[in-house]
């Protein structure tokens, strides 16, 4: 059997089994896909460990700059942005990384008819930030405002941005009131960091997408539908970046979107408190 799985520390909470399952179900492939609690350190013997039945892994936190250093090739993508979320093994033995977090937001973005854009927003810094920043000049978008907690710790993020030629200012959150007129408003904090400024968030684009999506909704995502903004989740991004490495991985095109979206929810809903 042809195995795949999803890596990370924490993993128990992924989603990508039942996604990926869904669309070999649907594929009617018989193959495998399990979750592994790896960490940072493990990547290397845990991938030097595998049969030639994997096919391909899924990464998650904290394995997507180390995988970069464990393959043979790497896609423009995740050398740009310095992040993989996908590593595939060769038939000729060769492994090769790719980044489908960027591909999935732009066509997140483009399944609700959005793609392009002028101007965006985005809260926060880390290394959703950067797929985002790459995400968006997939729209064209040439103007961003970057809000983070902590000014000093953007270099990294700045320079990416200077690298993909956008206009950039960056501000901290006690700076809020001053921002606005956005044609999208992306969050990439954690569900509730944005809680204090919601109303504010939710108002200053036509289009805000919050990558959370457990618990949900957010104070954000309450905010924003309140006032009739469009609306994205992290779910959107989570099912579109999967369909990209099911196609990866299966060889086929297009990966089943509409059977893995409802594995997601379904999975999702299994979760929530009785």
């Amino acid at each position: 059997m042809t195995r795949c799985a999803v890596l990370g520390s924490p993993i128990a909470h992924s989603l990508s089994p039942a996604m990926h399952r869904a669309a070999y179900a649907a594929l009617g492939l018989d193959w495998g896909y399990d979750a592994f609690e790896v960490e940072e350190d493990e990547l290397r013997g845990f991938v030097a460990s595998l049969g030639d039945d994997v096919r391909g892994l899924s990464l998650t936190m904290p394995l997507k700059r180390v995988a970069l250093d464990l393959v043979d090739t790497v896609d423009p993508v995740a050398e740009l942005i310095g992040a993989a979320n996908t590593m595939l093994f060769e038939p000729d033995g060769s492994r090769s990384a790719h980044n489908t977090d960027v591909p999935g937001l732009v066509n997140a973005f483009a399944e609700r008819g959005i793609t392009a854009a002028d101007s965006a927003v985005v809260l926060g810094g880390g290394a959703t930030a950067a797929s985002t920043l790459a995400a968006l000049r997939g729209l064209r978008v040439s103007e961003i405002t970057v809000v983070v907690r902590d000014v000093s710790k953007t270099d990294r993020l700045l320079d990416l941005a200077a690298e993909l030629g956008f206009r950039t200012s960056v501000a901290d959150f006690s700076q809020v009131e001053q921002i606005g007129g956005f044609d999208l408003c992306i969050s990439t904090l954690p569900g509730g960091a944005v809680d204090p400024w919601a109303e504010h968030f939710a108002a200053v684009a036509p289009v805000v997408f919050d990558v959370a999506y457990h618990p949900w909704p957010t104070r954000l995502a309450i905010a924003a539908h309140r006032i009739g903004t469009e609306l994205l989740n992290g779910l959107d991004l989570l099912v579109h970046q999967a369909t990209l490495q099911v196609e990866m991985m299966t060889g086929r095109s297009p990966a089943p979107l509409a059977a893995m979206r409802a594995a997601a929810r379904e999975e999702l809903g299994d979760r929530e408190p009785a």
